[in-house]
């Protein structure tokens, strides 16, 4: 892609004179793509945090001792499972992927618009998310007295408080991850491998653009992105190239949607645009899963001609069948694209794109590959070699100060030094990790009581994963979920004690 490719709204966007939307991330990596703190085919080691121990810290809202976090940092809960939204609606449920899209001024006031994902599926009427865009009405396949449950919420934070939370998006299934744009939309991606039809005659597993203006979204799937299990995004604001993984076990793709219109901005997506898949020039048919610290691929990319077929069956010329894949997935194999074990996280970060691999690895608890974008070339930089220094990591994000965080979706959480729960997990610039915090949600009946929140969300949920890291382009402010029972957080503290 050269200059004269380039929009003068994206040149502008470049030299850092965009809209509030742009979300900015300045460094190098240097340590990172320089790799000197271990050896190719190596793996990753746990390490003390820089920020410190962990322990219980109280919730500013509630009370509650929600988070396990280091000493120093504090954190405000908000937009729970069952909370009032604007629309008088109860707020839904299973909250996953999460981004900042836009940093404004209102006045004196400083005001971050977030659009949060909601991963449910099948539901009945009284919680469809009765969003101003919604994609699919009818019932779902699972019968008459379900609707499509998923969708987005958006969420306004100003000057350090909670506003408020808005339906943006309804009608759709398992909203999984997706990812920020640089003119200040949110992709929001179906996760479903299904070639099933509702009720309405519409298809499910698409990727959706989600306004900050929650009257200004049109509910319509990107059709020309694939229908795939898709996971997360992440768009290249040099070329308004989006790169998007698959959640398919051990028939994962890694994929790249370009657009028609490079000059980015609301619904230039869905002007059109090609769908290919990744391939390791040198060897087709490549299976990345088991990677080690340092294997190295060089890329190139194979257009995906029916990005909306069904599923299928395909031999690829490395005379390897892969059985029941997504459309997208059986006519990249056929044309020896690579696949991962199960795509996960990906962000944009100085020209790079950082990818989760969540059962990837040496004992497959996750790998991290990075997307050098101008030579094109995808390198482990990350890899477990056990559930105490990594245990499935699902979302990442990279801080403003650009390093990465991840968060951690086991079937099993660790027990560590610092007892049982989910975690999220910094990466060195080494490639090391570290513990940053914990999943520490255990709740009564009373608590929840006490606090004005369902009394159904009682329990333990120390078990129940972390969702949709991402910072403020300030870097003040780490926002995360909890997908289960449903919690929001904005932490602070003392970042410039570590990396992130």
């Amino acid at each position: 892609m050269t200059d004269k490719d380039i929009s003068p709204t994206r040149r502008n966007l470049l030299k850092g004179v965009a809209g509030a939307g742009a979300l900015p991330f300045v460094g190098a990596f240097a340590a990172l793509q320089a790799r000197e703190a271990q050896a190719a085919g190596s793996v990753s080691n746990l390490i003390d945090s820089p920020y410190g121990p962990i322990a219980p810290v109280n919730d500013l809202t509630t009370g509650l001792p929600l988070l396990q976090l280091p000493a120093g940092f504090t954190y405000k809960s908000f937009g729970w499972t069952g909370d009032t939204m604007t629309d008088g609606k109860p707020c839904p449920s299973a909250h996953d992927g999460m981004g900042v899209v836009v940093s404004r001024k209102v006045g004196r006031s400083t005001e971050l618009v977030l659009v949060r994902n909601h991963e449910v599926h099948a539901v009945s009427p009284a919680k469809f998310i009765n969003a101003f865009g919604a994609y699919d009405t009818g019932a779902n396949s699972a019968g008459a007295a379900t609707v499509f449950g998923g969708g987005t919420t958006n969420l306004v934070f100003r000057d350090g408080a909670w506003v408020s939370v808005t339906p943006s998006l309804g009608g759709t299934d398992g909203n999984c991850a997706g990812g920020i744009t640089p003119w200040g939309t949110w992709l929001s991606c179906e996760e479903i491998g299904s070639d099933a039809v509702s009720a309405s005659g519409k298809k499910h597993g698409y990727v959706f653009e989600v306004s900050p203006d929650t009257t200004q979204t049109t509910g319509l799937p990107i059709v020309g992105m694939g229908r795939f299990a898709h996971e997360a995004a992440a768009v290249d604001p040099a070329t308004s190239i989006v790169y998007m993984t698959e959640d398919s076990s051990g028939k994962s793709g890694f994929y790249r949607y370009v657009p028609d219109d490079k000059g980015g901005g609301y619904g230039a997506l869905a002007r059109g645009g090609v769908l290919q898949m990744a391939k390791a020039r040198a060897k087709p048919n490549a299976n990345v899963a088991g990677a080690l610290v340092g294997d190295t691929y060089a890329l190139e990319w194979v257009t995906i001609a029916n990005p909306d077929q069904n599923r299928g069956n395909a031999m690829g010329p490395s005379g390897t069948t892969i059985n029941n894949a997504a459309g997208p997935f059986v006519q990249g194999w056929q044309q020896g694209a690579l696949r991962m074990n199960r795509g996960e996280g990906i962000w944009y970060a100085q020209g790079k794109m950082y990818v989760m691999d969540t059962s990837g690895g040496q004992v497959a608890r996750g790998a991290i590959w990075e997307l050098d974008l101008a030579a094109q070339t995808f390198r482990c930089i990350y890899s477990s070699p056990n559930t105490t220094v990594g245990n499935m990591g699902d979302n990442l994000t990279v801080s403003p100060r650009n390093a990465i965080l991840i968060c951690e979706d086991a079937s099993s959480a660790t027990t560590d030094a610092f007892g049982y729960g989910q975690r999220l997990m910094g990466i060195t610039q080494g490639g090391d990790a570290y513990i940053f915090a914990k999943n520490n949600v255990q709740l009564t009946v009373p608590q929840l009581q006490a606090a004005n929140k369902l009394a159904s969300l009682d329990g333990d949920h120390r078990g129940n994963e972390f969702a949709g890291a991402c910072f403020d382009p300030t870097g003040r402010y780490l926002f995360v979920n909890i997908q289960t029972p449903g919690i929001t957080f904005a932490i602070s503290g003392p970042w410039a004690k570590g990396p992130l």
